[in-house]
């Protein structure tokens, strides 16, 4: 995606900022200086990565004396985030060392020949055995080559408000087995609960994965259908009815008025909005979102302390659309710290990485972040076992979960997707008009390889 001016300047302003404010100092081409971006929460009171980089940043420092980190955080959207990192790994003068990168992204970022493999690296690298194999692979390239090392994973399921349900008569064990119960729990609060928005399901272009991952995908692999990538034939899918069904789920949801307001749930802003008001303010009912939103409501780092939420809100597994096996559905996704093609001072950001993900640093993340461990030995610490209410749960999500296509085109596959629903969402198009269109613009996206399951 070729960023706008504005957008170029946004960039600018990014590492700028990051050089003002960082941890350590020096310039760009400085030998003894690592260069670390990373993404900030869009609430600018959550600092639990922050607050956690700096503290290893200064673990670095100390253990290698005349070694400084640079911080460069970059405040945005997700989406904004992506284009940001990528328009600076573009040049050596604006490349990081170090960059935080989500792993949908790996893939469509080596074709673009801006990372590069850690193979050596890794290898000689006793921890890498602790790493689970899937937590491998999300950071292997098409290439069988290995681009980041993970820092955690996470699950998706539903989050509901105990009181809410008490007051509209609805169980506090709550285990919808069918799409439709999800639905008809939503139109129960909306009549017996006025005032309070009864399902939030991530939709849009401005959600970004948000949307297509936590979204669209947790009810497309539920329909027990046509996925968005045939493996077997090397194809994307058109023509799925479980496509369809999927954005008629969405268009219920916002047609009959169960979701925010069309405006709210289109806004960039919509995940803040969720986690920093909605949820704790109690004005959402049912969240279809992640396991990390925990760490938003700690009393340090989260900016939103909520000491209620880990006894007013559940949480059930997302249901498959008419409870077919295995019955319940999850999107596992991540990050990776990954090394630049372009880094100055790549030696030092392998060693950084190093430190980031020693046992030690990587329960502390675990723990802070409300993150899923990817390391065996972190898994089984009692730390790790009591850190965040719900932990358990969704660990327990890690066996049914499907993960994202991890092919260089997902990301434009993605930002079809997010179109679509959104045409769907601000009722511009039926889903079946939406689809229609998704499918006739997915062959010029990957290049004609696809192959129609109608």
């Amino acid at each position: 995606m070729r960023p706008t001016a504005p957008l170029i300047l946004l960039v600018a302003a990014a590492v700028a900022a990051g050089t003002l404010t960082g941890c350590g100092s020096g310039s760009g081409s400085d030998k003894d200086t690592v260069k670390v971006a990373f993404i900030k929460d869009t609430n600018a009171k959550v600092t639990v990565r922050d607050d956690y980089i700096r503290l290893v940043a200064r673990q670095f420092e100390k253990n290698n004396p005349g070694k400084k980190v640079r911080l460069i955080p970059i405040q945005a959207s997700e989406n904004d985030y992506y284009a940001k990192i990528q328009q600076m790994m573009r040049s050596p003068r604006t490349a990081p060392d170090l960059v935080y990168e989500d792993t949908f992204l790996v893939n469509s970022d080596i074709k673009a020949g801006l990372l590069r493999p850690l193979d050596a690296q890794v290898k000689s690298w006793a921890d890498w055995r602790q790493f689970e194999p899937a937590a491998k692979a999300a950071a292997r390239g098409q290439d069988g080559k290995t681009y980041g090392v993970p820092d955690g994973t996470d699950t998706r399921g539903l989050w509901f408000n105990k009181k809410i349900f008490r007051r509209a008569g609805l169980p506090a064990n709550w285990r919808p087995r069918t799409w439709d119960e999800v639905l008809a729990a939503a139109r129960t609060i909306k009549k017996k609960v006025p005032g309070v928005i009864p399902l939030n399901v991530f939709t849009g272009k401005g959600a970004g994965e948000a949307a297509v991952m936590q979204g669209f995908e947790m009810l497309l692999y539920g329909t027990g259908r046509d996925p968005l990538y045939d493996p077997a034939a090397k194809k994307w899918v058109t023509g799925s009815k479980g496509f369809r069904d999927s954005l008629t789920f969405i268009d219920t949801v916002y047609k009959e008025g169960l979701g925010p307001e069309v405006s709210d749930a289109l806004s960039p802003n919509i995940q803040t909005n969720v986690a920093a008001e909605l949820l704790p303010e109690e004005k959402l009912a049912i969240d279809l979102d992640g396991s990390w939103l925990g760490q938003q409501w700690q009393k340090t780092g989260g900016g939103n302390p909520w000491p209620q939420w880990s006894t007013t809100l559940g949480q059930a597994p997302f249901p498959t659309r008419h409870g077919g096996p295995p019955g319940t559905v999850s999107l596992a996704g991540g990050w990776t710290w990954s090394v630049p093609q372009r880094a100055q001072q790549p030696d030092l950001a392998w060693k950084l990485i190093q430190t980031f993900q020693s046992k030690a640093n990587a329960l502390e993340w675990c723990v802070r972040g409300a993150q899923i461990s990817v390391r065996k030995d972190v898994a089984t610490d009692p730390r790790y076992l009591k850190s965040v209410p719900g932990i358990g749960f969704f660990t327990s999500l890690v066996k049914v979960s499907r993960f994202r296509p991890a092919l260089p085109e997902y990301p434009k596959v993605a930002a079809a997707i997010g179109e679509a629903m959104e045409a769907v969402t601000a009722d511009d198009s039926s889903p079946a008009e939406a689809a229609k269109d998704y499918d006739e613009g997915l062959g010029s996206i990957v290049d004609g390889r696809t192959v129609a399951r109608p």
